[in-house]
């Protein structure tokens, strides 16, 4: 999801004391694609550097920048705390960062650099699915661990890698989240998953047919009934006929998956022609303005987001989610709300230092079985990598819009706020 909580601004960081970047030297040839076991990635200058194409220029250079700043932060906090300890020494960490330009061509070109010229063994991912996949080809064939925060696609993880691992949720879970909440409202209510009646709307594009799945998938298994699953037209400005039928039908919840455009006009047929629904869950909140468009009318909305300040995750490094958003602010100028492709940033970093101490070798397969061993707790919520790759361990968190706000309501167990059921009849 490509939403944007905040816009980039000037980096505070002189006052971390870091210094230049120090580049990996590799002591073992990799020859063909084939790695010559055992290899180890050479530590030189007492820096333990991650390899990273971030779009800084281009169509995402706004969420890359967000990115290339939660990399930062973690690198600094981390070497402000200790450093990383492998082997009865600490390093520091480093980042070597090229821009990709938006551009896949470029940022494969530009991985495939840093692992033959520069050495670089470790590498953390780009932004966007459609280069973390790409760029992923490159660092299965080099047999080079990449952990990614950023390319939730669900074809990212049925490729078969084994050196990909990837921290935050993918796109199928951006609405699943909203059936367990539906049943968990239903249980309060003494009812079961099959009194649960959901309409699923939709648009044909990638992200949105993975949603989709997603909730398909979730709704199946806990024997919800689905009583519409219907395609958007291609003009998106054009949904009366299925939000007449969603008005008929009168489903416990409407879960919405499209893109901003669609999302508005969605928002504005509910509006329009009085839709009275118990819960609504649609993508793109923030990105679509909901609420600087439709103002209480957007009220009950629920909306996915990978991370939120509010909830009550907390590690060691940063403390609690709220703490993190403190230190993320005054760090970087411009920030009013610390977006969550930051927050996944960071957490990707610390998986890193996790994984090598565990390891406590530079031994790429013992760190790529550390990797694959991760189960920790961070600011940014739990993280656990199933055989694919994806973190099975950390839902998505469904906000809801109270009186022109974003509270986070689901999970309940870290959520800032109760969720408020039934929805109200839009209004002015």
């Amino acid at each position: 999801m490509d939403g944007e909580r905040g816009q980039p601004g000037a980096s505070h960081l002189n006052h971390w004391g870091i210094k230049g970047v120090a580049v990996l030297a590799v002591a073992a040839a990799v020859i063909g694609g084939v790695a010559m076991a055992p290899v180890f990635a050479k530590v030189m200058g007492g820096t333990i550097t991650l390899g990273a194409a971030i779009s800084l220029t281009g169509k995402y250079r706004t969420n890359g920048t967000h990115t290339l700043n939660g990399y930062d932060l973690a690198v600094k906090a981390i070497n402000v705390a200790g450093g990383v300890r492998v082997g009865g020494k600490t390093y520091r960490l480093a980042i070597n960062h090229h821009d990709d330009k938006s551009t896949i061509a470029l940022s494969i070109y530009l991985v495939e650099r840093m692992i033959e010229r520069d050495g670089i063994k470790f590498m953390l991912g780009p932004y966007g699915s459609g280069l973390t996949k790409a760029v992923a080809t490159v660092t299965e064939k080099y047999k080079i661990p990449m952990v990614e925060a950023e390319g939730p696609s669900r074809a990212i993880f049925s490729q078969g890698y084994k050196y990909l691992f990837a921290v935050l949720s993918n796109s199928g879970q951006h609405l699943a989240s909203s059936i367990a909440l539906a049943l968990e409202i239903a249980k309060k209510n003494g009812k079961s998953a099959s009194d649960v009646t959901v309409a699923v709307v939709f648009e044909n594009d990638p992200f949105s047919l993975d949603a989709r799945a997603g909730v398909i998938e979730e709704a199946k298994n806990h024997g919800v009934k689905i009583v519409i699953d219907d395609k958007l037209p291609r003009d998106p400005s054009d949904m009366s006929a299925t939000l007449t039928k969603v008005r008929a039908v009168k489903p416990d919840l409407l879960v919405v998956s499209a893109q901003s455009k669609g999302v508005v006009t969605v928002a504005k047929l509910l509006k329009d022609l009085k839709i009275d629904l118990p819960m609504i869950a649609m993508t793109h909140c923030e990105v679509a303005r909901l609420i600087a468009k439709f103002g209480k009318a957007s009220n009950g909305f629920l909306c996915p987001t990978q991370w939120a300040e509010t909830l009550t995750y907390k590690d060691t490094l940063f403390g609690t989610a709220a703490e993190y958003s403190a230190l993320f602010k005054k760090t970087y100028e411009g920030y009013k709300t610390v977006p969550y492709q930051a927050a996944q940033a960071s957490a990707a970093v610390m998986v890193w230092k996790d994984a090598l101490e565990r390891a406590n070798a530079f031994d790429i397969e013992k760190i790529r079985q550390a990797l694959a061993d991760t189960n920790m707790k961070t600011f940014y919520g739990d993280i656990k990598f199933s055989p694919a790759g994806n973190n099975i361990a950390k839902p998505m968190v469904l906000r809801q819009i109270q009186n022109g706000e974003f509270n986070a309501v689901a999970p309940s167990k870290w959520a800032s706020h109760s969720v408020e059921w039934p929805r109200k009849v839009p209004g002015g």
